[in-house]
């Protein structure tokens, strides 16, 4: 099992070896395998590769962000300006169904609300609202609304997880209730657990997904 030292000098290597991040002012700190990054960064794009990179390191249990976006010159947009541009992004996407998102933003911070069928749908909202120049945050508040009942949920994520041969599925219980999906059992890595809610969150109707998992000594 991996020291809090050897974590925090392997998170380092890892944004270090990542040719897309600028690993100068990130700060990493490791306590019982919880990392914690900070640090000023220039735009929300550079968060998301921050964080998936820790991610990827191996002994990694859990992930605490303080990490602040602060623009600077060009970067500097109006709210006018972003709302227009993440309207036009979100409009010309094809997985998205045309003004299904509505866009609020106040000082580089957008608020995305709507409806959609699909968590993935929700999830490329966000993507390519955090990509766009001037955006310092992202409040994701889009609803799911469940088209099909909690046995098919339950049933759709059961054979995700035996198709995927993750190892733990077949020690996780999945519950369903009211398109809210809770895990509970035992896995015993960082990648299992989050290959496990991936597969609960691609299932269609699904709102949320509370994570009750825990790990193996």
């Amino acid at each position: 099992m991996k020291t809090d030292r050897q974590i925090q000098q392997d998170v380092l290597s890892e944004l270090a070896w990542d040719p897309s991040i600028n690993a100068a002012h990130i700060g990493v700190q490791v306590d019982d395998s919880i990392v914690t990054l900070s640090g000023k960064i220039n735009n929300l794009a550079d968060k998301w590769r921050i964080e998936k990179a820790a991610r990827r390191v191996h002994g990694v249990k859990g992930m605490a962000i303080d990490l602040k976006v602060e623009m600077v010159g060009e970067s500097v947009r109006s709210d006018s300006d972003i709302a227009h541009t993440a309207k036009m992004v979100l409009d010309w996407n094809p997985a998205l169904p045309k003004n299904s998102v509505e866009i609020m933003v106040e000082k580089g911070w957008i608020t995305l609300t709507g409806q959609l069928e699909w968590n993935y749908q929700r999830e490329i909202a966000q993507k390519v609202v955090s990509h766009l120049v001037g955006v310092t945050g992202v409040s994701n508040q889009l609803a799911i609304k469940a088209s099909i009942s909690n046995v098919e949920i339950k049933e759709k994520i059961t054979n995700a997880l035996l198709r995927h041969s993750v190892d733990e599925a077949k020690k996780v219980k999945v519950s369903v209730n009211q398109s809210e999906v809770v895990l509970s059992g035992m896995v015993s890595n960082w990648v299992s657990r989050e290959m496990i809610k991936n597969a609960a969150w691609m299932a269609k109707g699904v709102s949320s997904v509370i994570d009750e998992m825990r790990y193996t000594e």
